[in-house]
């Protein structure tokens, strides 16, 4: 979502929207991002003006694959969740706050919503605040090294858990082994497609970065600077494919 279709917590422009709607009418098309649920409703699916036929071939897979949404006709409705217990919820808060002792981190001195946040089946760190504006979170760790240090710590102290870097200022973990290319895996499972027939577009296929499990399932991929590439991407897909 975040870096691939949308600026960081950003609605879908108008194009991006105009672009998945047409897609839809021809592919199956699954969003797997960081962000909770309700950001994908308000950043995706309220930008779209597809039709109920066309929203069954859109999965969501928010909080990196932790859960997955499917349209019955009717609404949106959960098919999975891997919820963290309440005892794997401290531990993770309790190692996030060591791990920044460690690396000496120095909270900013404006700091816009939560910087721990609880979504059920992932806790989320961000530097600047769940509700930071781009502007500011952008400029935190624009090359990933402050997060790759704290990832590094976390790693050791939390190594039962998956910790993944994830838009420009936060640090996603879920139980072990769920990460995208886990939620690669459901779409397999749930929808029967093999992995040599699907690509995915990612911003973050880097090592550490949250899109690098993809690669490991061995499905074609390609890494993107922003939407404007993604938009490219689409374009080529449905000239393809009409």
């Amino acid at each position: 979502m975040d870096g691939t279709l949308t600026l960081s917590k950003q609605p879908m422009d108008q194009e991006m929207s105009e672009l998945i709607d047409q897609l839809l009418e021809h592919k199956e098309f699954a969003v797997i991002g960081g962000g909770k649920y309700s950001l994908f409703q308000t950043q995706l699916v309220e930008r779209l003006a597809a039709d109920h036929d066309h929203l069954s071939r859109l999965y969501l897979f928010p909080t990196c694959a932790t859960t997955l949404y499917r349209h019955n006709g009717n609404g949106w409705k959960q098919v999975y969740a891997e919820n963290l217990e309440e005892s794997e919820k401290n531990r993770i808060m309790g190692a996030i706050e060591t791990a920044l002792k460690n690396v000496d981190f120095e909270m900013p001195q404006t700091v816009y919503g939560t910087v721990i946040e609880d979504r059920g089946t992932q806790i989320s760190f961000s530097a600047n605040g769940q509700l930071a504006p781009l502007e500011v979170k952008s400029k935190w760790d624009p090359d990933h090294k402050k997060r790759l240090k704290i990832k590094e710590h976390l790693n050791l102290l939390i190594p039962e858990f998956d910790v993944k870097i994830g838009g420009t200022n936060t640090i996603d973990i879920t139980k072990g082994g769920i990460d995208k290319g886990y939620g690669i895996n459901k779409i397999s499972e749930y929808f029967g497609y093999k992995i040599n027939e699907m690509f995915f577009i990612g911003d973050a296929l880097y090592e550490g970065g949250n899109d690098y499990p993809v690669k490991q399932t061995g499905v074609d991929s390609i890494q993107v600077s922003g939407p404007e590439e993604t938009k490219e991407l689409i374009k080529m897909i449905m000239g393809r494919s009409v």
